[in-house]
């Protein structure tokens, strides 16, 4: 289990609660973990301050007026918020749970909680999320630099990729094997890769579609 400086470094608890006892106690809990919370009494005012930046994960009431734990992850995934959100409800049972997983909840507990089980929980989805930003990080990078290539580099890279050798590619696309070697490099050097290992994995990271091998550019 993470502890409270690991999670603090993960992120912030958004605490959605409509009893005041709930958020009070559950917030107290939370900061005497180290664990950086904001709490709030409905999910349309998480909703209306909710800032891009912000990273952790939401920890709501199932049952609330106004909009429910249900309806607020409805309500996430149509603004593309992608912050993991545990359910919390006095009113468990099995067709409510599955409900709550199934609209994509991270974890679904029942009150009365269990303090351990709940910092677990929430450490596990700070950890998802901060997984989440890294990988995003990851793809924007490699995207970045996948856009330096040429259209023949992109058509080689795909073909090289497939685990074609260079003479295979040079005969598929007409040209010398020493003509394929020199873009090869020149590959490896705008994706600033050093192993066949590494550019598989910045090309995949990319996720963008490549040339079509056999098309001259």
């Amino acid at each position: 289990m993470m502890t409270g400086k690991d999670m603090f470094e993960s992120g912030t608890v958004f605490l959605i609660d409509d009893d005041p006892s709930v958020r009070d106690s559950l917030g107290l809990l939370l900061s005497l973990k180290g664990i950086p919370t904001q709490l709030f009494a409905n999910a349309e005012s998480f909703i209306e301050a909710y800032r891009p930046e912000w990273t952790g994960c939401v920890l709501t009431d199932l049952r609330m007026p106004g909009m429910t734990g249900l309806e607020l992850q409805t309500a996430l995934h149509a603004r593309r918020i992608e912050l993991p959100v545990v359910v919390l409800t006095a009113h468990g049972d099995v067709a409510t749970a599955r409900a709550a997983l199934k609209n994509g909840a991270f974890d679904f507990l029942e009150k009365p909680i269990d303090d351990a089980l709940l910092l677990e929980v929430l450490g596990n989805a700070l950890r998802i999320d901060r997984q989440r930003r890294a990988a995003a990080t990851t793809r924007a990078s490699a995207y970045t630099r996948f856009e330096r290539l040429t259209g023949r580099e992109r058509e080689i890279l795909t073909l090289i990729t497939a685990g074609h050798q260079n003479r295979e590619i040079a005969a598929q696309l007409g040209i010398s094997p020493r003509t394929v070697e020199v873009h090869k490099a020149r590959i490896m050097e705008k994706l600033e890769c050093h192993s066949l290992a590494e550019l598989i994995r910045v090309s995949n990271a990319a996720d963008q579609p490549t040339a079509v091998p056999g098309r001259r550019y």
